[in-house]
């Protein structure tokens, strides 16, 4: 199917010609550029230096402290009490990170978290025992670790490790006091205004705010506390003047786009976003966060992926395995490129423009299955499965995947990575950022070899809308098993290919 100015591929559900709308889908103009990266994001400043770095660093010192203190308490007359905080802490601190405990939050209670450290103590506290007895005759001998000494190293350092994260806690306080971060408040409405009224009521969260962000705010009353800033294309200039860092977005704010679309613009540019849902069961709903401020809950966004701690292990991994691919596959190379070479003639590879990270446009490289009467053509064709010019080596290649082998070459030079939102023709995705809200949004990140979108079957001539859910979907909740999955789903789908 050839895709030309007037018609492009779009799900049955939003064919809207003509109609009782007035007017089809690319009569809207609903097409947004991508946001210009940024090496330094506008809402990083020092400001939110206490809650990225000193609030984390004196709470694990709390903790470090109150094992010190309950293994000193506890050891025997011939044991050294430092051996038993050695190997308590390896494990404890990378649990209690893994678990959130060193994370800042909006209301800062040790008694909250006090289940997640009794749980996590008690593993760590498991796992010293054993490398004790594992380490017998190589370490310095603990002493004798009966159940009663034991019990007696928990409750004594749990009540540490609590009275010292209550203390962090009221030190946070009181900086946050004196020093608040501003805010910027998306959505006008009357739960904006609340969040307004109780941030200003209420200066231990350390939120200032300065302004709500809403393109079509409701009418505010009177002599209001706080004005109404615009709209979303004036947000990064509004973070640079005020500085801000943190972005709360309340629920109704503007439409569902245009807030999901502020929001993960706020978070490229470098600001912390919590988001505070109308619904006030959400704290019930499983797996949320359990924040709340002044009884409202709150939900913390993730960072970006791109600035989340496993993306250089990603990275390490494309190069590594695009480089060992390449050298271990030469040989199924070669035999694909002589297949091609006798079926099509000379020009066995395929170099083709396609949309990666931040807009960028890159040279993509396949295997060639047919040769394209002009480069018209090759631009802007959609499909080419079902082409009669298409032999059966093409065929081959296509059905089994192996005419995306080049783009190995890709992933280590950088263009691409081996799993994210497969790139497409700069043409497609002009026509598809008019027609799909969020198709822009799918180059937040590098394009990959397969995605998540692609193991769930949306491959060929599928709905675009879909696609761009999915890796959208797969952009949020990044991480590294995540990753594997999908590859292990895509090498199940190599061995019994469908043809797509």
């Amino acid at each position: 199917m050839s895709i030309d100015h007037e018609s492009v591929p779009r799900s049955a559900d939003v064919l809207a010609g003509p109609g009782r709308h007035g007017a089809g889908l690319l009569d809207r103009p609903r097409s947004r550029a991508l946001p210009p990266r940024t090496s330094a994001g506008v809402g990083r400043h020092r400001g939110g230096l206490h809650s990225r770095v000193a609030l984390p660093l004196a709470l694990a010192g709390a903790d470090t402290l109150a094992v010190a203190l309950a293994a000193t308490a506890t050891a025997p007359d011939a044991a050294r009490p430092t051996a038993t905080a050695l190997l308590l802490l390896p494990a404890l601190l990378p649990l209690n990170l893994a678990g959130g405990l060193y994370r800042s939050r909006l209301s800062l209670s040790a008694l909250d978290e006090f289940p997640a450290l009794a749980a996590r103590a008690a593993v760590a506290t498991a796992f010293a025992v054993t490398a004790d007895a594992c380490l017998t005759g190589h370490w310095t001998d603990l002493g004798a670790m009966g159940p009663m000494r034991l019990l007696a190293l928990l409750l004594l350092m749990l009540p540490l490790a609590a009275l010292g994260r209550a203390y962090v806690h009221h030190l946070t306080r009181r900086a946050r006091r004196r020093r608040p971060s501003p805010v910027l408040i998306l959505g006008a409405g009357e739960l904006g205004q609340r969040i307004a009224d109780v941030l200003i009521a209420r200066p231990e969260y350390g939120l200032r705010p300065v302004g709500y962000l809403d393109p079509d705010p409701v009418l505010l009353p009177p002599g209001g506390p706080l004005p109404v800033l615009g709209g979303r294309e004036v947000l990064g200039r509004v973070l640079r003047r005020h500085r801000i860092h943190h972005v709360l977005a309340t629920g109704g704010a503007a439409d569902d786009a245009a807030t999901l679309a502020t929001l993960r613009h706020a978070a490229r540019l470098g600001c912390q976003v919590w988001l505070l849902p109308g619904l006030r069961e959400f704290d019930s709903v499983q797996g949320t966060a359990g924040d709340h401020l002044w009884g409202f809950p709150c939900l913390r966004l993730g960072a970006p992926a791109m600035r989340r701690h496993g993306w250089v292990v990603k990275r390490a991994f494309d190069i590594a395995a695009a480089g060992l691919g390449l050298l271990l596959i030469s040989p199924l190379l070669a035999a694909c490129a002589l297949a091609v070479r006798w079926e099509t003639g000379p020009g066995m590879l395929f170099r083709q423009q396609r949309t990666g990270l931040d807009g960028r446009v890159f040279t993509l490289l396949k295997f060639r299955t047919l040769r394209p009467s002009n480069e018209h053509e090759s631009a802007t064709r959609w499909n080419i499965a079902q082409d009669h010019r298409m032999g059966p080596v093409g065929r081959f290649l296509r059905k089994t995947s192996l005419d995306e082998l080049p783009q190995l070459w890709n992933v280590l030079r950088g263009d691409m990575s081996l799993v994210g939102p497969r790139p497409e023709r700069p043409y497609f995705v002009m026509r598809f950022g008019q027609a799909y809200p969020e198709y822009a949004d799918r180059h937040r990140v590098p394009v990959g070899l397969t995605g998540l979108a692609q193991v769930n079957g949306l491959r060929g001539d599928t709905s675009i809308e879909d696609r761009a859910r999915f890796d959208n979907r797969y952009i949020e909740g990044w991480n590294l098993w995540q990753d594997a999955k999908i590859l292990l789903r895509t090498a199940a789908l190599v061995v019994r290919p469908d043809g797509s």
